[in-house]
């Protein structure tokens, strides 16, 4: 009986080995997949854990770029910046160390607390910067107590101070932390997800060159994060320095001559389409950008009912006025419907269709060529010249002149304006063109829009005998490899020589010949040609005189100009917003702007003849 009992244990023990075995050779199986798993799956993930644990990579941001002006002059510079950072990895009794560094460094605890979630998210063993620009003293404290507070410290970094404030700020541009969507673009993939970078003007379009290239130093520290010695460094590459076209005296003059006015004033060399002067206001600081942006200015800047942060001389897309009828004079002589003989008697308006389109002089100008009409702006004149060329030819001549379109400057955000069309209207807003919007449009009212520097490319191009030249705001680049000049680039406008020879001398009337609206810009330095202009902003029917008119309500003043009017060296574009006539608010700011750069090439060549 116990034998046969034996035997029956025996047999089960038998019969339950294999799966025995089968779960031993599971068990070892799995244990095999856990170590693959560990050591190469995951394998990359925990070495940089324990490396991390030994090693530190701290990145050695380059020195950023300097931006100058044409004549070497400094426009920016680069300062030292301390930073309290922390690293939480090294931190030993996270909340004793955030009380009492929020007690050191006077910052709330909940702050300190709401930055370290924030970083929790992002990659291991990067500084989390807990306060910028840090006084000496606070600097003193935190470095006296390193020991006590392990994963606290102090850094050191290069922050940007504008030496002029605003002035050219919305050319110059500003400097702003890497956003989340910036961060994840490749060209930013080697420097710190806080690094400061070009986020407007100059500073954003080359960014790439003036910001350099990280270096790196790897040191290893001990269980409490402290440096124990410097295994490896490798260099940092300095941004390349940039010379601009602006020059500082003639943006000092074009600021200054603007003041608190809303408006913009921008001057190129029409001979090349370097951008001289470029002042937009109101204006901003960027030095408040440049250790991130201060919510409290931001939000200042953000409801200010003028629109600082709007750039004018690229982004304010308004109707020119009567600055346009040289676009349409060019128009007329060049397709043959008038020459410069042609005349128009008027009589202070025309009727036509429904209603009577008034000239600005309510006598009328009486009979008056084309050159007497562009000296005196009659409105007349133009009204009928619109009549006989149609919209589709007159938005011709506008686009070749560089309107409705955007001008290539190397700023973002560039608005194109609008040059209307019958084929535009019926695809924009599925409506026929009617013949009265081209009277409108004749003497720059109606649908067309354009920006400040549009029609200081349009004066220019006057000036040099009707090449458009993309404006260039960069001269020079100086980087480890040299300067590399930039060269201008222009295109040709199919216009006869003799048509721009009539429109400059015609524009030297408007400031020379008596009855010329843009007297106020005769100079006793150089021969000035330009046009007045007056962007409507209400109808005749609501208008009343022009003292009670409040000021939100009152035209745009405009003013094109270029001078030596015999061999031009500047053109110019004066806009503001509001100021009632061209020749009475644009006028005398472009001559100022005009004068301050002929006085500077003035000097420049008796200079270089001694």
């Amino acid at each position: 009986m116990l034998e046969n009992l034996q035997e029956n244990k025996n047999s089960d023990i038998q019969k339950r080995l294999p799966y025995l075995g089968y779960a031993i050779l599971i068990l070892i199986a799995l244990i095999v997949l856990r170590i693959w798993y560990f050591q190469v799956l995951k394998g990359n993930y925990y070495r940089e854990l324990s490396e991390n644990n030994r090693l530190r990579i701290i990145k050695i941001l380059p020195p950023r770029g300097i931006i100058y002006d044409r004549e070497g002059i400094p426009l920016v510079e680069n300062i030292p910046s301390f930073d309290i950072s922390l690293i939480l990895e090294d931190i030993y009794k996270e909340g004793d160390t955030i009380s009492r560094l929020a007690k050191l460094i006077g910052i709330p605890e909940e702050e300190i607390k709401k930055k370290i979630e924030v970083a929790k998210r992002k990659e291991p063993f990067q500084p989390v910067k807990i306060k910028e620009k840090t006084s000496w003293e606070e600097v003193a404290v935190i470095e006296a107590r390193k020991v006590d507070m392990p994963g606290v410290f102090v850094e050191v970094e290069v922050t940007r101070n504008y030496l002029y404030g605003d002035l050219g700020a919305h050319l110059i541009g500003h400097l702003g932390r890497i956003t989340p969507e910036q961060a994840e673009l490749e060209e930013y993939f080697n420097f710190p997800r806080d690094s400061l970078i070009g986020q407007w003007g100059i500073e954003k379009s080359f960014d790439s060159a003036l910001r350099g290239i990280p270096g790196e130093r790897i040191i290893e520290v001990d269980a409490l994060g402290r440096e124990v010695k410097v295994l490896a460094e490798k260099e940092s590459i300095p941004g390349d320095d940039i010379y601009l076209t602006l020059d500082l005296n003639t943006q000092k003059t074009a600021e200054n001559a603007l003041g608190k006015e809303a408006g913009a004033i921008v001057a190129i060399d029409p001979n090349n389409g370097g951008i001289l002067a470029f002042s937009s206001r109101p204006s901003l600081d960027p030095n408040m950008f440049s250790k991130g942006t201060q919510k409290q200015y931001w939000t200042e800047m953000m409801n200010n009912p003028l629109h600082p942060l709007m750039n004018r001389v690229t982004q304010s897309q308004v109707p020119p006025g009567s600055t346009f009828k040289i676009v349409m004079a060019a128009a007329g002589l060049e397709t043959g419907k008038i020459t410069p003989s042609t005349e128009v008697n008027c009589q202070g308006s025309i009727h036509f269709g429904n209603r009577d389109f008034r000239c600005w002089k309510a006598g009328g100008h009486g009979r008056v060529s084309l050159h007497r009409a562009i000296v005196e702006s009659c409105d007349v004149y133009f009204y009928e010249l619109g009549k006989k060329l149609g919209i589709d030819v007159i938005s011709k001549y506008a686009e070749a002149f560089g309107l409705g379109k955007i001008t290539g400057v190397p700023l973002p955000s560039e608005k194109t304006g609008l040059v209307p069309s019958t084929e535009w209207k019926n695809r924009a807003l599925g409506k026929p063109w009617f013949p009265g919007e081209t009277l409108s449009v004749s003497i720059g009212q109606g649908y067309l829009l354009v920006t400040p520097l549009q029609m200081a490319q349009v004066s220019a191009s006057i000036a040099n005998d009707g090449i458009i030249y993309k404006p260039q705001v960069v001269k020079r680049i100086n980087g480890k490899n040299g300067y590399i000049d930039l060269l201008p680039e222009g295109t040709k406008i199919q216009i006869n020589n003799g048509t721009m020879k009539f429109l400059r001398d015609a524009m030297a009337g408007v400031v020379e010949e008596p009855g010329g609206t843009g007297h106020r810009a005769r100079s006793t330095i150089a021969k000035i040609g330009g046009k007045t202009g007056t962007s409507q902003i209400i109808g005749m029917k609501e208008r009343v005189k022009s003292e009670n008119i409040p000021k939100r309500f009152r035209d745009h003043a405009w003013f094109v100009a270029f001078a030596p009017a015999e061999n031009a060296r500047i053109a110019v574009a004066s806009f503001v917003e509001h100021g009632g006539h061209g020749g009475a608010a644009s006028a005398p700011l472009a001559k100022r702007v005009i004068e301050e750069y002929i006085k500077t090439i003035n000097k420049s060549q008796v200079a270089s003849n001694k």
